[in-house]
């Protein structure tokens, strides 16, 4: 298969790479992110412990729509599986968070999915075949403190996801929105919070992989998942 997965070599994306890469039979990878040292690492380790997948890395800030669309170009052949996982997030609310923040969420967490997926799509939709994942967040089900700008793209992906997946019904693709709680990434380290009380990147990555492997005539629509004892 050609699996696409943009914020690949940190958190949940690095955890879903590895989850497919355990597959017994061969993938051609396709990853992005923003440092060129991160990716060659991710790339020197998936070639070492699995050599029979093929991997292609590209340094791409998904903030900037010339690189989404370059890092588009690079990608051969038909993409089984797009996993659009790139985004940040700052806290605050809408009403203190500094000028120009909300731009900056939309252009990751909403617009680099909206650009890519745009530009793979054709030879998707030509093949009727594939499975596109979207990042969402627990932040796009429901407003909490501190969610500022975040919230408000993680929402817009959310229905960005909800649109997608009725309009790509009669091509044979098929579109989930994945929406995690606090799950162990580097916006967590140095918080204090107890790495038992959120859940690990693979969680999420593990529930991705099943859901790719379901039957063509089945989809699951959303992967809703929280720690155990609830949303911080």
């Amino acid at each position: 298969m050609n699996i696409v997965i943009t914020g690949a070599t940190k958190g949940i994306g690095r955890a879903v790479v590895f989850a497919f890469a355990n597959d017994v039979q061969s993938h051609n990878f396709f990853v992005c992110a923003r440092n060129e040292n991160d990716l060659q690492h991710l790339k020197t380790e998936l070639v070492h412990q699995f050599p029979r997948h093929a991997i292609s890395v590209f340094a791409c800030d998904m903030s900037d729509k010339l690189q989404v669309l370059s890092f588009a170009k690079s990608i051969s052949g038909t993409v089984d599986i797009l996993i659009n996982n790139a985004g940040i997030y700052f806290p605050g609310g809408t009403y203190n968070e500094e000028d120009g923040v909300l731009e900056k969420m939309l252009s990751v967490n909403l617009l680099s999915a909206y650009h890519l997926t745009r530009a793979l799509l054709p030879k998707m939709m030509e093949k009727k075949r594939g499975h596109i994942f979207n990042m969402c967040s627990i932040a796009s089900l429901k407003a909490y403190e501190n969610g500022g700008s975040y919230s408000i793209s993680k929402f817009a992906l959310a229905g960005f996801t909800k649109n997608l997946r009725e309009e790509l019904k009669p091509h044979g693709i098929k579109v989930s929105g994945v929406y995690p709680g606090a799950t162990m990434s580097d916006s967590w380290k140095g918080s204090g919070v107890d790495e038992k009380r959120i859940m690990e990147a693979n969680d999420i990555a593990k529930m991705i992989h099943a859901a790719a492997y379901l039957s063509p005539q089945a989809v699951m629509e959303d992967i809703v998942l929280r720690p155990q004892l609830g949303d911080l």
